[in-house]
């Protein structure tokens, strides 16, 4: 059945057709309306269990909490809230700890522009605690997406035994459009193989630890296989998914690189340019990106940050790329065209 929906909704519907069966967040725009759906499903639903914490430090510890027991758990919040959380996915990464992040991003930093879009948290998603670690970041750019790598992302955790970050944003949150679900190729849920706590050793502490969960925090070579076997793990996993987009011109020049809801307001561009969108983020598609970006002599990567993932493509090309940044929620297709005038020195149509 076709209906209206949110990309907020579609969030939630996809945590709940993932199996999602905890939610503990704090209210904060633009991600709130995830709270309010799960509050209400939870007051329907006694199997699923809502906390409304006193802060997201809280929160992200909950989530925690709750899949140690077992539970498939997520949260939603903004950029504030996820700089809160950095410690307790830092946590979840040592103690190998399956759940989900969505990041409703808004302009930072600080509260900064609490009501407007942005995509400022890109650094953060991948490098926000402390340590090696290896997240696996998506970023969808539909409604329908939305729905998709919710339950992607569910998956994804569970497979790499790790906190996996949903990304989205004010605009692609609050965006409306008309999806049919079950019209959507969706991936069968996952369930964990590792049993929960009570029914034999696991390791819930965030120490170095052996594969019996046994804390070595005096131990190097503990640290290094520990690091090899967590690597191995998602590398292994991030072979399943290899999410991108890619639309060649190769009467052009250039080839822009954007992703989220910049990525939607571009298409118009695609007669002029070849584009390149990354729906996992992290681990970075870095053959995908080098293959892509062979043909082309400007590469631009456009994003609602200053330049945060056009460092990273920077250093993975070797070579220089131009950065078109939108800054100050005014993500739309005037400013793209003047960005791209700026930096690549010619009228853009």
């Amino acid at each position: 059945m076709r209906r209206l929906v949110q990309g907020n909704e579609a969030m939630f519907f996809g945590a709940v057709r993932a199996g999602a069966e905890f939610f503990a967040g704090y209210p904060i725009t633009p991600s709130s309306e995830i709270l309010m759906l799960a509050a209400e499903h939870a007051n329907r639903h006694p199997k699923f269990k809502f906390v409304q914490s006193e802060d997201e430090i809280s929160a992200g510890n909950a989530i925690m909490g709750a899949s140690l027991a077992g539970a498939k758990s997520f949260t939603a919040t903004s950029g504030p809230g996820f700089s809160l959380m950095q410690e307790a996915i830092g946590y979840g990464h040592q103690a190998e700890i399956p759940t989900v992040i969505i990041n409703v991003q808004r302009v930072a930093p600080g509260t900064g522009m609490p009501t407007m879009p942005a995509q400022q948290d890109i650094m953060q998603s991948r490098f926000g605690s402390s340590g090696d670690y290896y997240p696996f970041v998506f970023y969808p750019n539909s409604v329908a997406e939305c729905y998709k790598y919710t339950m992607v992302s569910f998956n994804a955790a569970e497979e790499s035994e790790s906190p996996v970050v949903l990304l989205s944003d004010a605009y692609l949150g609050h965006l409306n459009e008309v999806v049919d679900f079950h019209c959507i190729k969706l991936p069968r849920a996952v369930r964990r193989k590792r049993a929960p706590l009570g029914t034999g050793q696991r390791l819930f502490t965030g120490l170095v630890h052996d594969e019996q969960g046994r804390p070595r925090t005096a131990d190097a070579e503990t640290c290094k296989r520990w690091h090899v076997r967590v690597s191995d793990l998602h590398t292994k996993v991030s072979n399943r998914y290899i999410d991108f987009e890619f639309q060649p011109n190769l009467s052009s020049d250039t080839l822009i690189i954007s992703y989220g809801i910049v990525s939607r307001v571009l298409q118009p561009l695609s007669s002029q340019f070849a584009l390149f969108r990354p729906i996992r983020m992290f681990p970075l598609l870095t053959d995908e990106i080098r293959r892509c970006a062979n043909d082309y002599r400007n590469i631009v990567v456009m994003e609602a940050n200053d330049g945060q993932y056009a460092t990273i493509i920077e250093s993975v090309l070797k070579r220089d790329v131009h950065r078109v940044p939108l800054f100050g929620g005014r993500i739309n297709l005037a400013s793209a065209r003047a960005g791209l005038r700026k930096a690549l020195g010619r009228m853009i149509e």
